[in-house]
């Protein structure tokens, strides 16, 4: 196999797969929507075996309208590709129920499995279930609840992209609880127990990324602490991640709003990460 990169992008409908997809291919991946699960080994072989720069870096959609039958097969295939050492990826992008019925009506597009007797939102459980053997197997799952398009576009890019073959990549989210928890983050740290910026009304309507907030929590017993253990734990563990060949690593940091603590505490840490692992941090509620 010469193929250098080879992602298998899935998502529920209306969650971004195709965004996803348009974003690779503008940074030069070769991509092909709704290939059918059965000819995905054959196509592997091929664009392996080519030799030719144009594979170099692959992106293939598979979605549900493929057969039930069939993407149960996949974890199968993924297995086989695995073991003739082609360097498959998956990523699997995804949204609330209401996200998604919101953005169906927008649109007004139709849902692929929804007909006169499935209603939307049975139609988005289905598919859910369906693609069930998908998600069991993703190497990076993104949700899209909370992020605009353009955020989206330039997360693939950053995160998925320019990310280097044998590299891990390492996310770092803030987030507001009242806003939910990100449900693609592997480890999240709730800062809540951090003296609250937003009490003083000369730093509530900043963020965690303006100096008066960060100089208000550094000089703070805990917040520094928090951080430091924060890092010690990383650092134990995700040299651990990386020897499992581990391609992608999300941390997210709680907060009850979601742009004091937990945005300075992301930004530590993306501060301390940054210069030996790519890294990408984004701060969804701030």
């Amino acid at each position: 196999m010469t193929t250098q990169r080879f992602i298998i992008v899935s998502g529920l409908s209306g969650a971004g797969k195709t965004i996803a997809l348009h974003a690779l291919e503008d940074t030069g991946f070769y991509c092909v929507d709704n290939l059918p699960v059965g000819l995905l080994a054959e196509f592997a072989r091929f664009v392996g075996r080519a030799g030719l720069p144009h594979y170099e870096r692959v992106a293939v959609g598979i979605d549900a309208r493929n057969l039930e039958s069939d993407l149960k097969q996949l974890p199968l295939i993924l297995g086989q590709l695995k073991s003739q050492a082609l360097p498959v990826e998956v990523v699997f992008v995804e949204a609330s129920d209401q996200a998604l019925i919101n953005r169906f009506s927008e649109t007004r597009r139709r849902h692929p499995l929804s007909t006169s007797d499935v209603p939307l939102r049975q139609a988005i459980a289905r598919e859910r279930a369906v693609l069930e053997p998908v998600t069991a197997f993703a190497d990076l799952r993104i949700d899209t609840t909370h992020t605009h398009i353009h955020d989206f576009r330039a997360q693939i890019t950053a995160q998925v992209s320019q990310r280097q073959k044998n590299a891990l990549a390492l996310q770092i989210s803030s987030f507001g609880y009242k806003n939910g928890v990100p449900p693609d983050a592997d480890f999240v740290f709730d800062v809540r127990c951090l003296p609250n910026p937003y009490w003083d009304p000369n730093l509530r309507e900043l963020t965690g990324r303006d100096l008066l907030v960060q100089d208000f929590l550094d000089q703070t017993a805990n917040a520094p602490l928090m951080v430091t253990d924060i890092i010690s734990f990383l650092e134990r563990w995700i040299p651990r991640f990386e020897q499992e060949d581990r391609a992608y690593l999300t941390i997210a940091v709680g907060c009850t709003g979601g742009r004091h603590r937990s945005v300075y505490v992301a930004e530590r840490l993306a501060q301390h990460f940054r210069a030996r692992l790519h890294l990408v941090l984004t701060h969804r509620d701030q």
